[in-house]
């Protein structure tokens, strides 16, 4: 009977986020209770576990499953440490095992470790050794580094952006894995890809990129195909291999392999300009939302995006508004600690005056005083409206001033939905402006019916406007933060044994 191993650790991380990340701020599940939580959620290791349940003869092994509770900024070493103390000493009583699959994200970051999917994939090398088949679930803002290509037998990635296909991964993963043990041979064709891609072009169902992703189905369906994608990273971790790649995993077959990962990495490269986001600034992004005369405007602040590693806090937009005397009803969310605090002491009815903003990342927002009344409170604790998992933005309050509703938060918790406005009591159709901290939604959450969308050219550590970030160690040159950049497909080959 083989036994398949299980294990999870996965964070999103902006380097430009100066607040860091804690062992705390992760979800951990061990052992059999890792089975119970995954069955009830759709994320990877469910998709996997629906596989192997319909598999004779397989023992799934849980171990260790870590998964932040949303992103955030770089890992302080001691968290990244015990993280990966607590996951070795878990695999480490497992006993002897057949395979492994080991859910991963690949935007990780800690502070004295660039590269920590490649340490945890080293560290799961030296207990279960060289002849045990991994493989490796990663979401396609990952980077692949060398070091994880090396030591997986091979990766499987999400082909959705916004992603909505979690489970599918993990089954297909499980597939994959199950096929090896079956005696496939999986050979790694992969592309270094010299893009940091940015905006709505990376939408799959409708972007350009989209082609990519089709073409990369079809040669994973094919028949020597066990995997294909192309990543194109997260632009806001800066390590030294951050890039975009095109990957694809054969049975053997290594010719295969380099031409469709040639074809996947040029078909990338040929629309790179048109894979970036064009801004507007702020001041005319809130002149141009008063001028719309009915329905609702999204104002997409996607440098402030907490999915994508930012602090949450900024005011940029509300700050803009009340500027230029913007009069239309404003409804926008904010991470504040002290502002909550205050308004818990004041109580429901209350009147406050505060300020609200810059309280993790002062350097780029100015806190903004306010005199509000205090419409709600709560405990932060919601189901996401996309997919039921269950998100913590700690004590949260609704506040009031004048035109201007802000939903407070203790931490930062993801908002690519509409989960943390309704979850207090907001729907965003029946206010004139709303500020949506994510890159992109699914399009029923906002863009179906709002009046126009913005993608504002805001501050933040997970800006669009990639050249005010002030990236420092990733590979140079990189488009777009240098001009006239060469590119020539040429595969590198990674196979085990």
């Amino acid at each position: 009977m083989p036994r398949i191993l299980i294990a999870e650790c996965k964070q999103e991380v902006s380097t430009f986020n100066p607040a860091s990340s804690f062992y705390e701020d992760y979800r951990i599940v061990t052992g059999p209770e890792m089975l119970r939580y995954h069955r009830g959620v759709g994320e990877e290791i469910a998709g996997a576990l629906s596989v192997f349940d319909g598999a004779e003869g397989i023992e799934v092994v849980p171990t260790f499953g870590a998964s932040s509770n949303t992103s955030g900024g770089v890992l302080t070493t001691e968290s990244f440490e015990r993280l990966a103390k607590d996951c070795f000493d878990a695999m480490s009583q497992a006993g002897e095992v057949d395979a492994v699959y080991f859910c991963l994200h690949g935007a990780m970051q800690a502070a004295d470790e660039n590269d920590p999917e490649g340490f945890l994939l080293e560290g799961t090398r030296k207990i279960v050794g060289d002849e045990t088949p991994i493989i490796v679930s990663l979401d396609l803002h990952g980077i692949a580094t060398d070091k994880m290509l090396q030591l997986a037998d091979a990766v499987v990635v999400y082909h959705t952006y916004p992603h909505v296909d979690f489970f599918e991964t993990g089954a297909r993963a499980a597939k994959l894995l199950l096929k090896v043990l079956d005696g496939a041979k999986p050979v790694t064709a992969r592309v270094k890809i010299p893009v940091l891609a940015r905006g709505d072009e990376m939408i799959t169902d409708t972007g350009l990129v989209g082609e990519c992703i089709r073409y990369a189905q079809e040669v994973e369906s094919s028949d020597a195909g066990l995997a294909a994608a192309v990543m194109w990273g997260n632009p806001f971790t800066d390590v030294p291999e951050l890039r975009s790649n095109a990957i694809v995993v054969t049975d053997g077959d290594e010719d295969a392999a380099r031409q469709h990962a040639n074809e996947l990495a040029n078909r990338f490269w040929t629309n790179r300009e048109k894979m970036q986001v064009p801004l507007t600034s702020l001041e005319a992004a809130v002149r141009q939302a008063a001028e719309v005369e009915s329905g609702t405007v999204v104002m997409m602040d996607a440098a402030d995006a907490t999915s994508s590693g930012a602090s949450g806090d900024s005011n940029a937009i509300v700050r803009e508004a009340v500027r230029q005397g913007y009069r239309g009803s404003v409804l926008a969310p904010v991470v504040d600690p002290a502002a909550v605090r205050k308004a818990f002491d004041a109580g429901v009815g209350g009147t406050i005056k505060t300020t609200f903003g810059g309280a993790i990342d002062p350097a780029r927002y100015e806190p903004i005083e306010l005199e509000a009344r205090v419409r709600s409170l709560s405990d932060g604790k919601f189901r996401s409206e996309s997919f039921g998992w269950h998100w913590d933005s700690g004590d949260t309050a609704v506040v009031e001033a004048d035109n201007i509703t802000l939903v407070v938060g203790t931490r930062p918790v993801s908002l690519f939905d509409r989960s943390w406005f309704w979850a207090n009591g907001q729907d965003p159709q029946r206010f004139d402006m709303v500020v949506v901290k994510s890159p992109h939604c699914e399009h029923q959450m906002f863009a179906d019916w709002c009046a126009k969308l913005i993608n504002v050219d805001a501050p933040g550590s997970t800006s669009a406007n990639l050249k005010s970030l002030g990236h420092t160690i990733c590979d140079r040159p990189v488009f777009p933060l240098e001009e006239g950049v060469t590119f020539e497909a040429n595969p590198d080959i990674f196979r085990r044994g």
